[in-house]
């Protein structure tokens, strides 16, 4: 008989969230969620991955990043380290992917199953970051910067987050462009794409990893799949990005659809850039796991038009109820009692001016209190009018369990959205204004908000700020369901320019089992 020992290493590795690994640290006692046997310890390392920002001519684009501060100390005890580096782009793949640079001219092109894989021109880290609590910055102005990927470890990994934020002046991706940089992972839910004569959506496909990633693309619109196999087998190499075009996708140019992407060989991180010919572009993130109740935070009160476009991805019809919570309260749009959701098809309703000049945020719930149909869903906003209009996309996003943050807010312009969606349940959150990245003092303040309400702030600023600072929020012991947003606000002349990123939970703590006396395993 052989005894083999398990460690508690080896647990934690085994447990670990999709963004990270937890690091071996003094249990966390104080987490009153933690089942019992279990601790609550952060990830010692995480990856992020940022799309290729414009291919235009007049934009320049922010990074932003950011780790707060709170982490234990890794097993070694290093702080660790945060960067980004330039990723290869893969030009020409399956379903028409666009790319930059000239094929062939850039040095360390190589063929690939893809297409041409074009090596990034300089590999030097971009905003690497040193010390929790400080924002870092970098610009470019280039058309031709690349996709970036990264990863931190140590103390700077638990919430590590990078703003990447663009402007760009005239042509039809005129407009701001806002998009919290995304974590990879295996499938990737778009509500709000489209293929239409007036769109280019092009779906950022890149790969962290060593291996490359083969992914599957499948449009669904308002009658189901769209007929197409161009998206089916796309190879993303190691380091690599893919972008393509959803047009090239099905010959039948739709509206309103929404895109699964699937990672059926490794991993990916995915965003869509959304460019409109009358309102502008950005990115449409990824929306939230399919769930049988969603919520999409931060429609501005100055919203001229909002789309809501949702999906029921499984086997079963979704009948759900609309509601917007406003300062006051939940309200029913007039009109819109109720949304019934066909399975496997994409459902687009127009809610005009919802807001009518009160911000608030859209609540999803079942008719029936005991369905568990999951559903997905995102909003188009519109802020503007005639030729001076500007879309932002919101899609549903996780509740803030632990902490969130959004990073690149400058001295005006930062809106803070939050929302308690459950009657009765209020919410207490604490938000930290980070010190800026040219200098200021943190500063924190408090805000309770009543269950079934929305409430819209002006966040919190550093004293003494200089550059760029970080938003942290986190909900107090005790507090009811939350869920947060961010808008940007950076008018262009007349241009009403704006961005929205939802402010999903960091996920920068995992639980993992408490280690007994022996945690050791009889074999044979």
């Amino acid at each position: 008989m052989k005894r083999t020992m398990m460690s508690l290493i080896g647990v934690a590795v085994a447990l670990a969230a999709v963004t990270g690994v937890a690091a071996v640290a003094a249990p966390d006692t104080g987490d009153p969620d933690a089942p019992r046997g279990s601790s609550r310890l952060p990830v010692q390392r995480s990856a992020l991955l940022c799309p290729a920002p414009t291919s235009s001519e007049v934009g320049e684009t922010a990074y932003t990043a950011f780790a707060p501060k709170g982490a234990a100390a890794g097993a070694d005890g290093k702080k660790g380290t945060a960067e980004l580096r330039p990723a290869g782009t893969v030009r020409d793949a399956g379903g028409g992917a666009g790319g930059k640079g000239k094929k062939g001219k850039d040095k360390g092109a190589a063929d690939s199953a893809a297409g041409q894989t074009v090596a990034p021109r300089d590999t030097k880290p971009v905003v690497p970051l040193q010390e929790a609590g400080k924002p870092v910055t970098a610009t470019t102005d280039s058309p031709d910067a690349p996709a970036l990927v990264g990863a931190a470890d140590g103390t700077l990994a638990p919430g590590w987050t990078v703003q990447q934020t663009t402007s760009v002046a005239a042509g039809a991706g005129r407009g701001l462009l806002g998009l919290s940089c995304t974590t990879p992972d295996t499938t990737f839910w778009f509500p709000g794409v489209s293929t239409a004569t007036d769109r280019q959506d092009y779906v950022h496909l890149t790969n962290p990893d060593a291996t490359p990633a083969v992914v599957d693309l499948e449009l669904r619109g308002k009658d189901g799949s769209l007929a197409g196999s161009a998206g089916e087998d796309i190879s993303v190499p190691p380091h690599a990005t893919v972008p393509v075009l959803l047009s090239t996708l099905t010959s039948s140019p739709t509206t309103n659809a929404s895109l699964h992407v699937v990672a059926r060989e490794g991993r990916v991180g995915a965003a869509v850039q959304a460019s409109d010919s009358k309102l502008g572009s950005d990115w449409l993130p990824p929306a939230a796991d399919p769930s049988s109740s969603v919520v999409l935070p931060g429609i501005p009160k100055d919203a001229t038009s909002v789309r809501l476009v949702a999906l029921a991805p499984g086997e079963s019809d979704a009948d759900l109820k609309v509601q917007l919570a406003t300062p006051t309260g939940l309200i029913t749009p007039a009109g819109l009692e109720t949304l019934h959701l066909k399975s496997g098809m994409t459902t687009a309703v127009d809610l005009k001016d919802l807001t009518k000049g009160e911000a608030g945020s859209l609540v999803l719930t079942p008719s029936d209190k005991d369905a568990k149909a999951p559903v997905t869903a995102a909003l188009r906003v519109t802020r503007g009018k005639g030729a001076k209009q500007e879309m932002a996309f919101i899609p549903a996003t996780r509740p803030v369990e632990k902490r969130a943050t959004a990073a690149d807010n400058r001295d005006r312009g930062s809106t803070l959205s939050l929302v308690a969606p459950e009657k009765g349940k209020d919410a207490k959150v604490k938000v930290t204004a980070s010190a800026g990245s040219g200098g200021g003092t943190p500063v924190t303040k408090t805000y309770t908000v009543k269950g079934g309400t929305s409430l819209d702030a002006e966040p919190p600023r550093p004293s003494g700020l200089k550059g760029t600072y970080a938003l942290t929020v986190e909900p107090e012991p005790g507090s009811g369901p939350v869920y947060a947003a961010r808008m940007l606000a950076r008018p262009q002349g007349g241009l009403p320019a704006f961005t929205v990123q939802p402010l999903p939970d960091d996920r920068g703590s995992v639980l993992v089992p408490t280690a007994g006396q022996d945690l050791s395993v009889l074999t044979n």
